[in-house]
Formats: C-alpha cells, structure tokens, sequence
C-alpha cells in the first residue's frame, strides 16, 4: 500500500486467504478430491466447489512492503528477509492464506524478451515453497507494475501488452507444477491515468484485455495451471458498480469455473484517513462499508463468482497507525470482519510491517488483533468511545457511554485487579453503561493529567474493551514564529489529545490541502506530538496556503475546541492564541 495515491479508492477492499491443509498438495480441484471435512464449513463439502475453497482461506495476509517494493531486494522499504521461522509464527496467528505481492519491473530485462533475473525467480519461488509447506493459501501477483508501466497504456498499448505477456508467461512457467493452494492473481489495482476515480470505456476495454491474457497464458502454461484458481481485479480493485459490472463481463465470457474475484477495502475516505472531520466510524462510515460489501456479494458472489478482499485497512496506516484514535480504529475492524463473514468475502489484512512485528513475531496492538481474531467466527462488544474524560478542576460526575453489545452481554467490569461492583462503582440501563462519579473520584485521585486509570469490560463472547479514565483540562496554546518548513505550536495539552484541525481563511473559505474542506488531514496536514509538547503544522499544508491570515481550530477528544490564527509571509510564518 506504500505510495498509494490520497485518492485512491474511497472504498476499496480486500478479502483474506489461508487455511492449512497438507504441504503435499490443496484442495486438488482438478482432481476431484475434497477437502477434509475439518477444514471446510459443514455446508461445503463438495468437490470443486470453489467458494469452499475460498471460504477456507479465511482468514488472510498480505507480505506488504517485501516483494512488493521496487528498490533491488525485498528489504528495500524497511523489512527484514522472509523466513521460515517468520512464517510458522504467522500461521500460528491463525492465518490460513497469504498473498505475497511482487513487483517485477525492476527485474525485467529489455524488449523483446523481458526476461525477469532467475535469482530473483528462485527467491520468490522459495518463499511461495516455504508458504505452501507451513500450510497457507498462497496468492502471487504483479504488483507494483500497475503503476509503473501498465498505467502507460493509453500510449504504450503493445509495449505493455508485450511486457505484461512475457511477465506472466515466465511467472506461470516456474509455478505451473505446484499445489493448487497457490493462486495467480492478474494485476494489483489496475489504473490507466492518475485519477482512481475515472471510468471510462477505454479503461474497461485494457483491463478485460489484460485480464484474458493473463487467463489464457496460464492456462495455456499447463501443469496445475490448467485448473488453478486464478484471481482477477475490477479497475483499481475498486467495489463500485460499474467497475463490478464490468469485471463480471469479463468472468462470465472466459466460461471458468475456477475464476476468484478481487476487491479492496479501505473504508470511507473521510474517516480512513481523518480529514473532513471524519475522527470517527459513524454512520456514514458503517454505511459506506455496508454498501460496498452488499455490492460485491450481490454482484459477484450471489452469482457463484466468489471474492476475496485481497486488501483491507485503513489509509491512514501509511503514516502510522495513531491517525485514527483507538477505539474508533477498533469498530471499524470489528464490523469489517463480521460483515465480510456475512456476505462471504474471504478477507487480506494489508500489513507492511505495522501490525505483525517480523523480527520480535508479536503484535504492536493486540487490542487490535483481538478484535480480529474474533470476527473470524463472531462478534465483539464495543462502545460510542473508550474515553472517558474527568475535568482536572472539577468534582467527577458521572458519566454515560453507549454499548453496542452486538449480541452480547456484559460480564464484569475490571480494574487492575479487582472486580468493579455493579450499582456501587456502575450501572448498565440497556445498553447505558454510567461510571459512578464515586468511583471516577477515587481513580482520578492523584489528579494527573492524562490516563489515570484503564478498565476493562469483558462480556459473554468476543474480545475486551478497554475504557481510559482520563483527566484533562482546557489544552493552552502559545506563540510561535518560524518558517515553513518547519513549524510548531507550542501546546500544553494537559493530558487532553488533539482530534482535528480546521483551517479558513478570513473571509471563511476554506484554506490549505484539500480545500473541498475545512478539516485538515491528519498526520499530513497536522501532527500532534505530545512528547515535546507541540503541535507541528507539516510543510504540506503551507505548502498549499496563502499568505496573510489563516484561522485555525483544533477540535480535542475531550470536547475541548481551541482557536489560533496565522500569518503567512512567503516562509516566514507567526502564530498566536486567537483573542
């Protein structure tokens, strides 16, 4: 997902792989062998039923950030070599497929021939072979070719052709002898321009082409290519209706009945990366992600097409994975993944080295993980936020958050090591859980700012969630001078954290990146560091602001609003509390 455009897909979506069977061979397809019973749901066993298959990769895992990178090796964007040992402790996870995604382009010879470098061959090849042997649904790809030749298409239409055939037909060849739990996906989020959002016929004319030629050249490759399940992509991996549509055509005309659809998902734009005042996995969010998978069950797997979301996440991870506060982070992976498992999309976490941690094999938030974890077979509870703010100068009072019990019950509430009371410490009314302003006083006691107490709720099914009793007050800040390139407001947030900031001009329009907007981009725009004590402004947003005077807003989780105004003089740049 490195590099991807801002733009890219508002929705787009990604359906996992993986379930272990013997290293000797799949679910054999061809064969006519079924699957043990243990691995596929008791509704499925038949022979060559390909939603089975796909319904026993789930749950899946993308090698991001590895093969996929265009420098010279797979360590080139920070990771560490695979290994063995690496991929044991994934499956140990639970991950039943893999999708590794490579890039040729920088290993492809001249024209005529493109012939790709066989070391770099073997080193796929052997990594594919560790995979398989270790269990895993495996699914191989061109990855970051699609934006690097494939997208020159409209100009370079027999070039890309000629590269695009040569490409395969040596990727098919080394592979075409193994198991059938390896899968050939065509191409990563095919695009013909930089703009994700357009249609039009043209787009959908290249892609039916490369889509039917990858098909026909590895069927043609023989071996178990001629029956393996082969993953084919709308324009940009897009879950719109007409790039659906579009994709269906071309599934129905090939006449294959071992054809897996593919989508991504990266959740509503707004709140997938944090701009436009989306900080949290609200209706619209829910709705978007609802809509997206009623489109492709419907589309696709209503019509025996089944899909898997070879991506899913949150845009926001490209810059780090604080982008979206914890608990709104956590609803919207808890939803994906039941609502994936309702419509019967096989689901791909997209990881480039952020959550699975590949040299310690644990995870950098196993809040996160949990919640995963049990979407794969159920639901969790959550709540309309796991904060809960105590005002630094006041007498605690209670306070009420929204359960959203999703067919669960509460259990108990704990603190460190001790159970909370029920009516003494809290009180539950239907899916109104009130802390008792008792017991927010005795753990806000010390009165430091900040998170002074965690509590954990736990219920009937599913994983915890986790309250944070924080103490605030009204977060100051102060002036500054500085240039563009590198300036701070001066913030004492007194245990409050920053949610978004607004930006307009005095004439009210709106200022800076993505003026469709007063609400700045997180972490492109803005970035609080609590650390040092400030707010950094990043040079993109000067970048994109006129001189004079510029009026901001931050908007603080607790509910706290602060202004401050600007003045821009080329890159000089003054700041002060607004009066």
């Amino acid at each position: 997902m490195l590099g991807r455009s801002r733009q890219a897909l508002v929705a787009v979506f990604t359906i996992a792989l993986a379930l272990a069977l013997s290293s000797a061979g799949g679910p054999a397809l061809a064969q006519g062998r079924a699957m043990p019973a243990k691995d596929l749901p008791a509704n499925a066993l038949r022979s060559g039923d390909l939603q089975a298959y796909v319904d026993a990769m789930q749950p899946g895992w993308n090698l991001g950030n590895t093969f996929d990178s265009t420098g010279p090796d797979e360590t080139s964007w920070g990771n560490p070599r695979v290994t063995r040992e690496f991929l044991q402790k994934l499956r140990a996870q639970g991950y039943r497929s893999i999708r590794i995604p490579v890039t040729w382009f920088q290993h492809m010879g001249p024209a005529p021939d493109y012939t790709i470098d066989p070391a770099y061959l073997d080193r796929v090849e052997q990594v594919v072979d560790w995979a398989l042997q270790t269990g895993f649904y495996v699914m191989v790809n061109m990855h970051h070719d699609s934006g690097t030749w494939v997208i020159e298409m409209p100009a370079k239409h027999d070039e890309v052709m000629a590269r695009f055939r040569a490409g395969w037909t040596q990727i098919a060849d080394r592979l075409r002898d193994k198991p059938e739990r390896l899968m050939l996906e065509s191409i990563n989020e095919p695009r013909f321009s930089g703009d994700w959002n357009a249609d039009s016929p043209e787009y959908f004319q290249w892609l039916d082409e490369l889509n039917t030629a990858f098909h026909q050249i590895v069927r043609d490759s023989g071996g178990r290519n001629s029956s393996r399940p082969l993953v084919l992509p709308t324009l940009t991996c897009s879950p719109s209706q007409a790039r659906l549509d579009e994709l269906k055509k071309t599934i129905d005309k090939l006449h294959d009945n071992r054809i897996i659809a593919t989508v991504h998902y990266y959740g509503y734009y707004p709140f997938s990366v944090n701009i436009a005042g989306g900080t949290r996995f609200d209706d619209a969010a829910r709705q978007d992600l609802t809509d997206a998978f009623d489109r492709v069950h419907d589309t696709l797997v209503a019509a025996g097409i089944p899909v898997v979301v070879g991506e899913y996440g949150l845009l926001g991870f490209d810059k780090f994975t604080g982008t979206i506060e914890q608990g709104e982070k956590l609803k919207f992976f808890e939803y994906l993944g039941y609502y994936a498992r309702r419509q019967h999309l096989t689901t791909m976490l997209w990881d480039n080295g952020q959550h699975f941690d590949r040299v310690a094999y644990q995870w950098r938030d196993t809040d996160l993980y949990d919640v995963m974890r049990t979407s794969w077979v159920g639901r969790s509870s959550t709540a309309s936020s796991d904060l809960v703010f105590v005002d630094k100068d006041a007498e605690p009072a209670d306070q009420t958050v929204t359960l959203n019990l999703n067919g669960n019950q509460l259990v108990r509430i704990e603190y460190a090591d001790r159970v909370l009371r029920a009516g003494r410490d809290y009180v539950l009314n239907g899916d109104q859980l009130t802390f008792r302003a008792g017991l927010l006083a005795s753990l806000t006691a010390g009165g430091d700012y900040g998170t002074n107490a965690v509590l954990t709720a736990r219920f009937s099914a599913g994983s915890t969630w986790k309250f944070e009793v924080v103490v605030a007050d009204r977060p100051l800040l102060a002036a500054a001078t500085g240039a563009s390139d590198a300036f701070a407001v001066p913030t004492a947030f007194h245990g409050d954290r920053l949610a978004t900031m607004e930006a307009v001009y005095p004439d009210g329009s709106n200022a800076g990146p993505a003026d469709w907007t007063s609400y700045k981009e997180f972490g492109a725009s803005f970035l609080p560091s609590y650390d040092t004590g400030e707010i950094r402004l990043l040079p993109a947003f000067f970048a994109e602001l006129h001189d004079g005077t510029v009026n901001l807003r931050f908007h603080f989780w607790s509910g706290e609003v602060v202004d401050y105004t600007l003045t821009k003089a080329g890159t000089s740049i003054t700041g002060a509390p607004a009066e």
